[in-house]
């Protein structure tokens, strides 16, 4: 009987961990009573319970993007805003310090970096990008295991009624190799609780044991399960609620040290609860979704939603409902709380997470154009009272949403031409090339995410050429670790000859006049517009001029004109594609253009032949160009700034930028103080704030000879020459006598630029060093990478502050002073290597170097005054019943002090009011027991000092 009990245990435990969460749609329903309550009140009712039964206090949920911590792209978990209380960083002064039991309602998104569901949406009938955390948390010991498990217990069993025969629980069974026991505390409190033993299971680290990294707090966990099955047929588990006990942390050699202080972190899904009080076959059935899938069936006519997965789900239209019910939520979301699409990081993955919408809704569901910004609404209904800003940012939300829907229709449709084309050129077994699907994806041209094209040719029963992707993927970084640099000489050039030639066939240069074609939609975003062109002549890699090239040949391209920026003036050159005119869905992707005596050479892969006189549609990769943009008007920002804060000694002396950051030499008469760096930034927070007009024209070049204020480099410049002005038209700019040019940025630039400047952002200076005596390098990022450089900066500042504090504080704790002194080098090395603001980056360095000297003489004074205690109770040891008390000098006037009484002349004479009333004598504190105390204090008369001592003992003696 035993045995088989064990091997059924053994079952169930292998069931819990490979069982999905809801296979399919059938479910046995709770129970027969009233219909259950609906997603709002679950949540106000798990609020309420917290704070009205056990007096925790509700906190709102934070924004789901990070502040300040880089190692998230989006916060995805309830505990992410706690984390200061759980590293011990959290400032004692802070309104943080002060919490002890509190809840909430914490929105999630995991999507991107280490936990990414977004590839499984729509697969199963559970998985989720956005979803919401309920949670209830105890820090510093406010209570422990038995009170987090009897409130979960209540609250499920007594205030949602569930049964709790469906309910099981599973517990740590310890780690012999970390040397840690079974967790029997709380495997005994849920058998106290009523739960039956059958029900009680136990599980090893990779299930039962919660860690926050590879170092930090971490702690066993129970978690509680709930039985689909309803005791038909074997149990169907699934996790409803997870409480974690803090009470460890794990060092950097590995090893796991006690927590001085134990938390409890717990974390409950709402869209899971629900689902099982709703008695749904899924978290799609419940009325979280319910109403978003009932607008896609009326939105877009296609079949009802069914709930079927796999086989069963013909056509992937049920797939289609689920991905774009929880696609639009998660950009509402996200969108609220000032995430928008964009070229990295979050503002990609949720790009990503748009386009694959967009697809799923267009090409599946059928849907007619600006569909998606139609659901927005409905999330707004659904979510809106628990998290207003859902309601207020409502209009910027369907308008983003909408515009990026629009821009993306077309490359899905070229893109989904492209992949039929190709489909029908390949063999039965071949695999789906690389740099097809390269050129497709958001690191190609067409924008169309990796995840998303394999999805499409997995719907055709064709596989991706997986290893050529991640070769084209490692050729990707290392191209753009290049280009963080000016190319010097680098790929294909014209040489003297090349161009001789040219010239003597009378080829005009290239007219890249078309750069400069674009303009700006109402709604705040670019228009570029396509170019068409002729082909002039083609070159091979060895520079050799051809008539035509072949299949999979790299080749350069002269054209007759170009909307392609070259790479000139610090400027990263564009990159994109062409076409031929007529046969739009082959692509030729092209990786760069390059400026070689006034013509243009534009570096290509031919996928098919190409010959000299085909006519072809060029695109610039827009969201590349659109960030040199950026870049190139915040770098004259930026020179604008440095000259209105460091005077007119300042010049510039080279500058380079690319999507990512800008790089910019200037020419100081002293190094940059904090305080000037913090200045040059806010001046061109001011423009930005402004969102200035910035006027682009050309002009005779001698006209810009004798402004006032002109800002230009010692270089030849072309005539005419482009002026670029900001907040002034060109020609007051240029009026000598407006010394308009001397109030704001005017420049000779060929550069492109946006056309006003609030699309800058924001403008952080993330780093500084001398190049040469009176010559300094500064790197700068804009927009989204600013503003995360700003809160990184504040978060470091904020666990500086507190380190400062707990320093203040002091403590009499050898172990605790080392883990002090610890952090203060672990603060130290993330203040050096964060991307942050350098000027705070400086002012930190020199607060740390002072605290990280503080720390380490703490450290010091405590092993000394244990040595001190250790020979004052060797003493003792040598002559019982003797009362000790040893004084020790050390440097600046500073004496350390241990004493130790004998138990017969307690307790009126005890070590501790001893060696109070000897430190106090010296301007210094005391602490320890009756029996042994040590202290410190500064004087220049020891003989004082223990005269004091000798006096205190005779009088108590």
């Amino acid at each position: 009987m035993a045995a088989s009990m064990a091997s059924a245990a053994g079952g169930l435990r292998r069931a819990i961990r490979r069982s999905p969460l809801w296979g399919g749609p059938s479910r046995r329903p709770l129970s027969s009573q009233p219909p259950p309550a609906q997603a709002t009140a679950v949540r106000d009712a798990f609020l309420s319970f917290f704070r009205d039964r056990h007096g925790h206090r509700l906190v709102p949920s934070a924004s789901v993007r990070p502040r300040g911590d880089p190692s998230l792209l989006f916060v995805n978990a309830g505990m992410n805003q706690f984390k200061p209380i759980f590293l011990g960083t959290v400032n004692p002064r802070s309104e943080m310090a002060g919490f002890r039991r509190v809840a909430n309602s914490q929105k999630c998104v995991r999507a991107g970096g280490r936990h990414n569901d977004l590839e499984d949406v729509g697969r199963d009938l559970s998985h989720h990008t956005f979803f919401e955390m309920l949670g209830n948390w105890a820090f510093g010991g406010e209570y422990f295991k038995e009170e987090a498990c009897s409130m979960a217990w209540e609250l499920l069993t007594q205030v949602y009624g569930i049964p709790k025969d469906r309910l099981w629980v599973s517990y740590f069974g310890g780690d012999p190799k970390a040397g840690l026991d079974p967790d029997l505390e709380s495997r005994d409190i849920w058998l106290n609780l009523g739960v039956h033993a059958s029900h009680v299971l136990s599980f090893g680290p990779q299930e039962n044991f919660w860690e926050m990294g590879d170092t930090g707090p971490c702690g066993p966990c129970t978690e509680i399960h709930y039985d689909l099955a309803g005791r038909v047929g074997a149990p169907q588990l699934v996790e409803l609620w997870n409480l974690v006990f803090i009470q460890h942390n794990r060092e950097t050699d590995g090893s796991l040290q006690p927590l001085p202080q134990r938390h409890v972190d717990t974390g409950m899904g709402l869209e899971r609860l629900v689902a099982v009080l709703q008695g749904t076959p899924s978290t799609y059935d419940t009325d979280l979704f319910s109403p978003l899938l009932k607008a896609i069936h009326q939105g877009c006519g296609a079949p009802p939603y069914l709930g079927q997965v796999g086989a069963a789900d013909e056509g992937r239209t049920d797939m289609a409902y689920r991905v774009v019910a929880d696609h639009i939520r998660t950009l509402s979301v996200c969108i609220a709380d000032g995430v928008y699409p964009g070229m990295s990081g979050a503002p990609l993955v949720l790009r990503r997470i748009l386009r694959r919408a967009v697809r799923f809704s267009t090409e599946v569901l059928r849907a007619p154009p600006g569909f998606l910004g139609s659901l927005v609404p409905v999330v707004v209904e659904i979510l809106g009272d628990a998290y207003p800003e859902l309601q207020k940012h409502s209009a910027q939300i369907v308008s983003l949403v909408s515009e990026e829907e629009a821009a993306f229709l077309a490359s899905l449709q070229r893109g989904r031409r492209i992949i039929d084309q190709t489909l029908r050129c390949l063999g039965p077994s071949e695999l789906f090339p690389a740099e097809v699907a390269w050129s497709l994806s958001l690191s190609g041209n067409l924008g169309l995410p990796l995840d998303l094209v394999e999805l499409m040719l997995e719907e055709k029963g064709v596989q991706l050429d997986s290893a050529g992707l991640a070769q084209l993927a490692q050729e990707e970084a290392k191209l753009r670790s290049r280009q963080a640099e000016p190319v010097q000489k680098q790929g294909l050039q014209l040489n003297v000859h090349a161009l001789g030639e040219l010239q003597r066939r009378g080829v005009p240069p290239t007219d890249d006049s078309p750069k400069y074609n674009y303009s700006l939609r109402p709604s705040g975003g670019y228009e570029f517009n396509p170019c068409e062109a002729q082909v002039l002549q083609l070159y091979l890699e060895d520079g050799t001029a051809v008539a035509s090239v072949g299949k999979g040949q790299h080749c350069g391209l002269l054209l007759d004109k170009t909307n392609f920026y070259a790479e000139q003036g610090g400027q990263a050159s564009d990159r994109g594609y062409l076409v031929r005119v007529g046969q739009e869905d082959v692509l030729f992707p092209v990786a760069r253009a390059q400026i070689c005596g006034g013509f243009i050479l534009h570096e290509a892969v031919a996928p098919e032949g190409l010959k000299v006189g085909d006519q072809v549609q060029l695109h610039v990769d827009e969201a590349w160009r659109l960030g040199c943009m950026e870049k190139h008007t915040a770098t004259h920002l930026l020179n604008w700034a440095l000259l209105q804060a460091l005077g007119p000694g300042t010049e510039q002396r080279g500058s380079h930028l690319n999507p990512e950051r800008l790089r910019f030499d200037v020419a100081t008469q002293a190094p940059l103080t904090p305080e000037q760096l913090q200045a040059v930034e806010g001046i061109v927070q001011e423009a930005v704030g402004q969102d200035e007009a910035v006027y682009m024209e050309e002009v005779a070049l001698a006209h810009t000879a004798h402004v006032p204020g002109l800002r230009s480099l010692d270089e030849v410049y072309p005539d005419p020459v482009r002026v670029v002005s900001v907040g002034v038209p060109v020609a007051r700019a240029l009026d000598p006598a407006s010394q308009a040019a001397l109030q704001t940025s005017v420049e000779l630039c060929c550069g492109t630029h946006l056309l006003r400047t609030g699309a800058v952002g924001d403008l952080v200076i993330i780093g500084e060093r001398q190049l040469t005596k009176g010559t300094v390098r500064l790197l700068a990022v804009t927009g989204e990478q600013a503003q995360q450089a700003r809160e990184v900066g504040q978060s470091l500042a904020q666990e500086v502050e507190a380190a400062t504090e707990r320093l203040s504080q002091g403590s009499q704790d050898v172990v605790e002073a080392h883990r002090l002194s610890k952090d203060m080098g672990r603060l130290t090395d993330a203040v050096d290597t964060a991307v942050m603001p350098q000027w705070q980056r400086r002012e930190l360095q020199a607060a740390l170097k002072v605290l990280q000297r503080r720390a380490n003489t703490a450290v010091r004074k405590l092993e000394l005054g244990q040595v001190l205690v250790k020979v004052v109770r060797q003493l003792c040891e040598r002559a019982p019943g003797t009362s000790v008390l040893l004084l020790s000098p050390q440097p600046r006037g500073h004496v350390l002090c241990a004493c130790q009484v004998a138990q017969s002349a307690m307790p009126a004479f005890t070590a501790e009011a001893w060696a109070l009333a000897v430190c106090s004598h010296m301007g210094g504190k005391a602490w320890g027991s009756q029996v042994v105390a040590q202290g410190t204090g500064t004087t220049a008369d020891l003989e004082a000092a223990l005269s004091t001592a000798r006096t205190y003992a005779l009088d108590q003696l």
